[in-house]
Parts: C-alpha cells; structure tokens; sequence
C-alpha cells in the first residue's frame, strides 16, 4: 500500500537550527529521517532572513564606523565608498555558502530532503504539499515540529507600503535610507539600526518604555545607549506610534508621549520591530491533541513532547528565549527521547546576546529579575577601563558583572556590556551550569592581556583583591 511504503520513522517539520539540528542527530543515532520545508536547502529564518545575514552587514557595519575611529590612533581613511550592490551580493553568499553547506550534510547523513509545506492530516500523517499542485502523504512513527517563527507587527498601525519594513524586508538593503524610523528598542531594531547608520542612514527609534532594550540590566544597556545616541538621531522613550501615513516621499508618523520636541514628522522609512510570533497556525494541528497557548505557543513537557504523544516540538514555535542556540539544545532533547534516552531540557543558564556595538550579553539570573523577585544576591563589577586590553582596542567602555549567591557564593549570572561580548559569555554559561563559585573564577588563570581577564577580576573584585582596580577590601568566607 501506498501508505506502508511512505511511512517514516522520524519526520522533522522546518530546517531552521531547531530542526536541521535534530534531523542531523536523528541520523547520526541509527534512524530513518525526513526533513520537511518550504526552502530549498536547510537554514531556517537564522540563516536565510535572520542571524547570519544581520551578522555580515553587522560585520560590514563595523568596519565603517572602525575606519572613521582609527584617526584617534594616528590612522586616517578617506570616507569610505559603499557599493551597496556588491554588499547585498556579499550577503547573499555568505547565506547561500551557509545553507548549501547544510544542504550537503543532509545528502551525506542520507537524511530525506523534501522542500514543500506539512500539514497535519492526524497523528501519524501528514500531507505535504510541494507546490504546484504536487502532494503527497507521509505517515510517520514520530514527529518534530521546529516551524520557527515571524516577525510581529501592529494591526492598529498597519500600512499598504514598500517603504514600511520589518526584519526580514530590511536585510534586502533596497537603498540607503536618507532617514528610517525604528519602532521597538528591542534587539533587532537596534542591531538594523547600527548597519543602517554605519551606511549613512539618519536612525531614529521610538520604545514605548522607559529604556531601551526592556528587561536587560540597566548598567549593561547605558553603556549601549551612550554609544548610540552619537550614532543615532533620535531615541524617543516612554513614546508610541499613533498614526502613520503614506506621503509621496516618505511616512508621516505621529507620537504619543511626554517632552517630545516634535509631535510628527516625516521618514522616508519605517521599520517596524516589534518581536516575532510562533508558526503554529495552519498547521493542521487542530487534527490532532497538541495545545497552543493564548500567545500561540505550542505546550510541550520537559521532553518537548506534546500532549500528542507521537508529535514533539522545539525551538520559537514553543516560547521564548527564540534564540537559535535554544532550538538546538531543544532538538537534542527531542531526538534523545525518541531514541529511548532518559533526558529533559533543564538547563541553568541560557545565554543571550546582543550583537549591537558594543554588544551586550547575558546568562543566567539578572539582576532585573533578582530585583523583581526579591531575591538576596550579592554584585561584583569590572569596569573595562581599568582592564589593559580594551584599552589598546581603544574600546574601554565596557563592564563585565557577577550575580553572586550571598551564601553559597554560587555564581548565579553573568553580564558583560563591550566589544566581543558575545565571545565572553560562554565562560559564564559554563559556571553557571558546573554550579561554580566565585571563587572557582578567582583562581582560573586567564591568559594576559585579554577581555576574558574582565571575568576573572570581578570575581576578584568581589573579594576586595582586583589587581587593576582598587576597591574596600570586604569580609568573604
């Protein structure tokens, strides 16, 4: 029967880094894999239309604004030339390279490619739909659901026009903007945001709360906002959009908001980032007994099993943090239940990073959350102008920063504002999840001259003993 001789062991819907991650690990343990989606290669949002194509531009970005701060070290450059051409091509191929390559490790691990879109028909079915009117039913053993997500908008604010943006129409880079409005200070408006200036673009950003970047630690974000309000035209906070209209050369946008020297004005472009939503709809998953949440979120256990025992489910499509890294983690869970090992997703800490300059980055426990849920932690901090390396990058506005448990002295979290910060933080995620203590950092010896020492002297800090930063020497047990 048709039905017997299209039936799956495993079949993963959506190859994002949540799913090509568990199809690939599927393979890798012994089983028989399909991998479903609508592109032609693996890659998902992060490597088509987010993280990787904003990293290049982001990468591109930096030597802009780096050629214009080297005269401050003897070194001038002409204003630079943007063939803005020859940038989207170098963009575009930097996503072609990535994807193809996994396209490759597909056909290698003999995983079953099939671009098209899945709908569930039952629990053990799926119909898919390859375009064309070409389709064909699949009946598999297990299921990974990893349909990511896309980009939020504002239903009130929405508008019929090429001019108005959102993350994804941004990265085609069309033209160099002479203004762009940016609604959301939020990671990936403020990241948009620092390509877009480095190219010549007059930025501005409107947040309804009082900061940019809501729910990051306040010491970590000043050092980012000071950076960019050179950088950009305007940071409206406490502020919204009321209304937006299509003129002939640009958006009239109207504010809502205290102290505002300009009620309306008028930008030529409008970016609206204002978060993502889960891919849960249209999935056919009204067939079968998963759960989505009132935000869309599908309900899944430890496992990343749904209330269908046959259908698991990973990554954005089942809450935030919706970070790549997360989705992976996620699969590996998924895949190792499949094939009969005892696992949960549990981790301790998951790492976040901002990839603005200076990047701000981030694991475990804040101290905006230890604040809002009263809880006694103790703060050990190193500011980057005492550490020797940023100094000679000329970059020592940074600050590296420990969540300390007052009695165990178990570091809780970590925080670092700074060039490379990114790069930083997994010594932090490593602590936190081995349950290290301060003082296990103390004693790590870290290789001079780097930004890593920055961790090492925060611990250092905390007991009074900073080699390169004098502080009241403190009683610690």
């Amino acid at each position: 029967m048709a039905e017997k001789k299209n039936s799956k062991q495993l079949v993963v819907i959506g190859a994002g880094p949540g799913g090509y991650a568990a199809a690939f690990l599927a393979a890798d343990l012994g089983m028989q894999v399909t991998l479903i989606d609508p592109e032609s290669s693996p890659g998902g949002v992060c490597l088509y239309r987010g993280c990787m194509p904003t990293k290049a531009l982001l990468h591109a970005a930096k030597f802009i604004t780096n050629s214009g701060e080297a005269k401050d070290w003897g070194i001038e450059f002409s204003k630079p030339k943007v063939d803005l051409d020859k940038m989207r091509s170098w963009k575009d191929n930097v996503v072609e390279k990535l994807t193809s390559g996994l396209g490759q490790l597909c056909r290698r691990r003999k995983i079953d490619y099939i671009q098209g879109k899945a709908i569930f028909v039952d629990a053990n079915t799926l119909q898919v739909k390859k375009g064309e009117g070409n389709s064909e039913q699949l009946s598999f053993k297990h299921a990974i659901l990893a349909t990511g997500s896309h980009p939020a908008d504002i239903p009130d604010l929405s508008v019929d026009s090429s001019r108005v943006l959102n993350s994804t129409t941004a990265l085609d880079l069309e033209n160099i903007p002479n203004s762009l409005l940016i609604v959301g200070g939020g990671y990936i408006g403020l990241e948009l945001g620092t390509v877009y200036a480095a190219l010549g673009t007059k930025v501005s950003v409107v947040e309804m709360m009082p900061g940019l970047l809501p729910g990051v630690d306040r010491d970590l974000v000043s050092v980012l906002s000071k950076r960019i309000e050179n950088l950009f035209e305007t940071i409206m906070l406490n502020t919204t959009v009321a209304e937006m209209k299509v003129q002939k050369n640009g958006i009239k946008v109207k504010f809502e908001g205290e102290g505002l020297e300009k009620k309306e004005n008028l930008y030529e472009k409008v970016l609206i980032s204002v978060g993502r939503k889960p891919n849960s709809n249209n999935l056919g998953l009204e067939n079968t007994k998963v759960e989505i949440d009132n935000n869309g979120f599908i309900k899944v256990n430890k496992q990343r099993q749904t209330a269908e025992p046959s259908i698991y489910a990973v990554g954005d499509v089942v809450g935030e943090p919706m970070l790549a890294h997360k989705a992976s983690h996620e699969a590996r869970t998924a895949v190792e239940t499949i094939a009969g090992y005892k696992v949960a997703f549990e981790p301790r800490a998951i790492p976040a990073v901002v990839f603005t300059d200076p990047e701000i980055a981030w694991c475990g426990l804040t101290e905006t959350q230890a604040r809002e849920e009263n809880l006694r932690v103790e703060i050990a901090k190193f500011p980057w102008g005492a550490s020797g390396r940023a100094i000679t990058l000329g970059r020592s506005d940074g600050l590296t920063k420990l969540i300390i448990e007052p009695d165990t002295k178990r570091i809780f979290g970590v925080g670092i504002t700074g060039t490379g910060a990114g790069e930083l933080i997994s010594e932090g995620v490593l602590a936190i999840e081995m349950a290290a203590l301060v003082s296990d950092i103390m004693l790590t010896i870290h290789p001079h001259p780097t930004l890593s020492e920055t961790i090492m002297e925060a611990a250092e800090v905390f007991f009074g003993q900073s080699t390169h930063l004098y502080r009241p020497k403190r009683d610690r047990i």
